[in-house]
């Protein structure tokens, strides 16, 4: 795979433009995932929601949390592991992934697990904004970003190949504006990005992290998490693998 290529070039625009999906966003300052587990009835802070589509079945929603560090949760004293690293879980219905991302290239970095078997399953606390208006034009995008008013984007994309869409949604943590000649950037992650080129036994197994950038409606930017060369022999987790795709943009102000 080339550092940087345009996937589905030609097809997967009209595909997105003939049946457009919906999603109602979300409030993230105030979503919440816990677990049920009695030991632990841990709270994860929802940082991004992805949902597959797929026409032969039913969408699949999947909600990518905070990250924190390796923790000994509970102990009288020294709470962080030694030998610490990034933890990332990302829940969903039936299966979930564990990111464990350590200094060196490490061989449990990424884990499909059950949701049953994190902390013992998961109550949503999905809270949804008094009101979320589209923002329809450049110069509204500007405007509500002056404004303070939160901002939640969704990207739609789909591989017309397998018929497989996905909107990732996330909150604008970075928006770039110059207004002079009406121009906007959004920059966020990370959130979880689906593999949409093939059918995978588990979704889940679809889910990576990226970045996300656009500045136009109709395409995207990621970069994905993946091992990366720092010096000779020495390979860690970073975010660098870069991908271009047509897209469905769409930013709401959400109040």
């Amino acid at each position: 795979m080339k550092r940087r290529q345009l996937l589905f070039a030609g097809l997967c625009p009209s595909l997105l433009a003939a049946a457009p999906a919906t999603l109602e966003p979300l409030d993230y300052g105030r979503s919440f995932l816990q677990g049920k587990w009695a030991d632990n009835r841990v709270r994860f802070w929802i940082e991004s929601r992805t949902r597959l589509i797929d026409p032969a079945g039913a969408a699949i929603d999947y909600y990518q949390c905070a990250s924190c560090k390796s923790e000994n949760t509970f102990a009288p004293k020294d709470l962080f592991h030694k030998d610490n690293y990034d933890f990332l879980p990302i829940f969903g219905p039936e299966d979930g992934v564990i990111f464990r991302r350590k200094a060196h290239l490490n061989a449990d970095y990424r884990q499909i697990r059950k949701a049953a078997d994190m902390w013992e399953g998961q109550t949503y606390k999905l809270i949804k904004p008094r009101t979320a208006r589209l923002l329809r034009s450049t110069r509204e995008i500007r405007e509500a970003t002056h404004s303070g008013v939160p901002i939640v984007a969704q990207t739609e994309i789909a591989d017309p190949r397998t018929r497989l869409r996905a909107i990732i949604e996330f909150p604008v943590k970075t928006m770039n504006i110059h207004d002079q000649k009406d121009l906007y950037q959004v920059d966020t992650g990370p959130v979880a990005f689906p593999d949409l080129s093939q059918r995978f036994p588990r979704p889940a197994e679809a889910l990576s992290l990226a970045f996300v950038a656009f500045n136009a409606p109709n395409s995207a930017d990621f970069v994905m998490e993946s091992p990366t060369p720092i010096s000779e022999g020495t390979r860690v987790h970073h975010y660098s693998k870069l991908l271009s795709l047509p897209a469905a943009n769409r930013l709401y102000a959400c109040e």
